[in-house]
């Protein structure tokens, strides 16, 4: 995959989100709608393109835990609001190429973690869990050797102890859990395909009117 080599070449082993991204749904996964900007005209035109509201982020394969060093703003709702969060986190980016993210606004109160993991032993594993703040608080997660048939997804997600999250509960739709299979398959199918592939992180996953949507991505290489 040229992103991958691209990268490789560069003598880098991690892919910006936007990357990230770009790979993800190259398979066809549900990703944010988004662009990068590097000067405030790229950012009007970003912002006009995908429309409000938006979460600006930085976006440098150098920089992670974004959250953490106060490199996204959400919820943005107009031009002056992102460009301001434009300088705020290009000013914050420590010598890191001056590129932000510019990404539509997903809403939704159930966040899930899908990731993919190469063990020296079993190859590509596929990660299913509970997502956002409460993956490494509660890590409810379930593992499968890839590659993934239909009913192994299925499984994964009735084993999380929250599995429940996934049901139609206090006015919120049942999530598309055969989408949702469709993606552990795909995740899978990637790191078969893509040996320098090390690590795949999706997370958040944000299940948004029953679909699941990948809001954040991270793609590590060996």
């Amino acid at each position: 995959m040229k992103i991958i080599d691209a990268a490789l070449n560069e003598g880098r082993f991690q892919l910006s989100e936007y990357e990230s991204k770009q790979v993800l749904a190259s398979y066809g996964l549900p990703v944010t709608a988004e662009k990068l900007a590097k000067t405030p005209e790229e950012l009007i035109k970003a912002t006009a393109k995908i429309g409000y509201p938006l979460v600006i982020k930085a976006c440098s394969a150098d920089i992670a835990h974004k959250t953490e060093k106060g490199l996204i703003r959400l919820d943005v709702r107009n031009d002056a609001e992102a460009l301001t969060a434009f300088d705020e986190i290009a000013d914050s980016m420590n010598g890191a190429e001056k590129t932000v993210l510019v990404q539509q606004m997903i809403r939704g109160q159930r966040e899930l973690v899908v990731g993919l993991t190469r063990d020296p032993q079993f190859g590509p594993c596929v990660m299913f869990g509970l997502g956002g703040i409460f993956t490494e608080i509660l890590k409810d997660n379930a593992f499968r050797v890839a590659p993934l048939e239909n009913r192994d997804a299925l499984d994964m997600m009735q084993e999380i102890k929250s599995h429940k999250i996934l049901d139609a509960v206090r006015g919120l739709e049942a999530v598309d859990r055969e989408l949702l299979a469709k993606v552990l398959i795909t995740v899978g199918q990637i790191g078969i395909e893509n040996e320098n592939i090390k690590e795949i992180d999706i997370n958040p996953v944000i299940i948004s009117k029953g679909k699941p949507v990948a809001v954040d991505a991270l793609v590590v290489l060996e």
